[in-house]
């Protein structure tokens, strides 16, 4: 296994940080959506590129007036010993909302909802974790074994047959999560990283992943590496999903209800200042083989860490500086609110910033990638 692990975080899902209305709609934060999405498509798992990477389903993320297909794909682990927990669309009384998946070292809820290729609604059946390497199951992971050798076989019984992609309201999977489950939502845990949060704008940009375009089978199900929907990696829907949108699909999207929404980690609401950001985790040791080079590059990286820690209180302490501004000043509701609208866009704008010049490093560094592995000749189905 590779063991260079990108365990630095982007500080939090440029998507989920968007100001409101932005391109990100599909966290669900203050969104809701009046109708659930379309039924899941039935694909074929692309093959696993290299040592490490673990299989993000894909799921119908919304865009202001339609859903659009986020393509599944194998995302690199963020962490050793950490396991993806998928997205879901859940009906919370007023509408549908969305929350957001995790990486964490136990799998919580994901609506019951069965995403294929070892979710099946609880849990995670397609590998495990074993002294510091990713073990795949074979019987639900397509993998090449005369590159990737920690592998094992053990037969899944898949009872369930529902393609349903949202949890509750009508026609929805009526599964409430177990208190394993709920302990792995309140547990140490970390939002999706940048690759991802590329793979979904690259998604919502592409007019033929809409709904209202593919009518639920989408030409772009899978990619064997996030945002890389071309080539022999892009697998097509064999089968699409039920997709029955309302007469006006823009009258669908309207302001929600956040604050009723359950408390939790998958629908918080967006940072408002800079000491509300999680913590940055905390950088896997570099290993490309070379000690100088591993060196280097952990110096840069700690350089940035330094410098975009001091961006963040910077930042947190002209906001305090607003703060007792407008209490000296004994600002009224409408103006307090208007300075925090200011600052959740100043922390948003930070963030993505911060996200940006995270990127940039990784891509000057260019660590060394394990090649694609051919096509095994036998792949597994939903």
């Amino acid at each position: 296994m590779r063991a260079h692990y990108f365990s630095r975080l982007l500080l939090l899902v440029v998507a989920m940080l968007a100001v409101a209305g932005a391109a990100s709609a599909q966290i669900g934060v203050g969104v809701s959506v009046s109708f659930g999405p379309p039924e899941l498509p039935v694909y074929d798992q692309p093959i696993c590129p290299g040592d490490g990477y673990i299989w993000t389903p894909g799921y119908w993320a919304w865009d202001g007036d339609d859903y659009y297909w986020v393509p599944g794909t194998w995302v690199e682990a963020p962490e050793v010993g950490f396991l993806w927990t998928p997205g879901y669309w859940g009906w919370e009384g007023s509408g549908f909302f969305f929350h957001e998946g995790f990486w964490g070292p136990v799998v919580g809820f994901y609506g019951g909802i069965n995403y294929g290729f070892g979710y099946f609604g609880h849990g995670y059946e397609g590998g495990r974790w074993d002294n510091g390497h990713f073990f795949y199951n074979r019987s639900v992971n397509n993998v090449n074994v005369t590159v990737i050798h920690n592998v094992y076989n053990t037969t899944i019984v898949n009872r369930s047959v529902t393609r349903v992609s949202y949890n509750g309201g009508n026609g929805g999977v009526n599964v409430r999560a177990t208190s394993e489950e709920e302990a792995a939502m309140r547990g140490r845990h970390i939002p999706p990283v940048a690759v991802q949060t590329q793979h979904v704008e690259a998604a919502r940009g592409n007019p033929q992943l809409r709904a209202s375009a593919n009518h639920g089978k989408p030409p772009i199900a899978a990619t064997t590496r996030p945002a890389a929907f071309s080539g022999e990696g892009a697998v097509a829907a064999r089968e699409g999903g039920k997709y029955t949108p309302p007469p006006n699909r823009a009258e669908a999207n309207r302001p929600g209800q956040p604050e009723n929404r359950p408390a939790g980690p998958n629908n918080a609401h967006a940072p408002v200042h800079p000491n509300e950001i999680p913590p940055t985790a905390k950088n896997a040791p570099y290993n490309t083989g070379n000690s100088n080079l591993d060196k280097k590059y952990q110096q840069q990286q700690e350089k940035l860490n330094a410098k975009q820690d001091q961006d963040r209180a910077k930042l947190q302490q002209k906001q305090e500086q607003d703060h007792q501004k407008m209490a000296k000043q004994q600002a009224d509701e409408a103006r307090k609110q208007q300075v925090e609208q200011q600052h959740q866009q100043q922390t948003q704008q930070l963030m993505q910033k911060h996200a940006q010049q995270q990127q940039q490093l990784q891509q000057h560094q260019q660590p060394p990638h394990q090649a694609a592995a051919p096509q095994h000749e036998a792949e597994p189905k939903r």
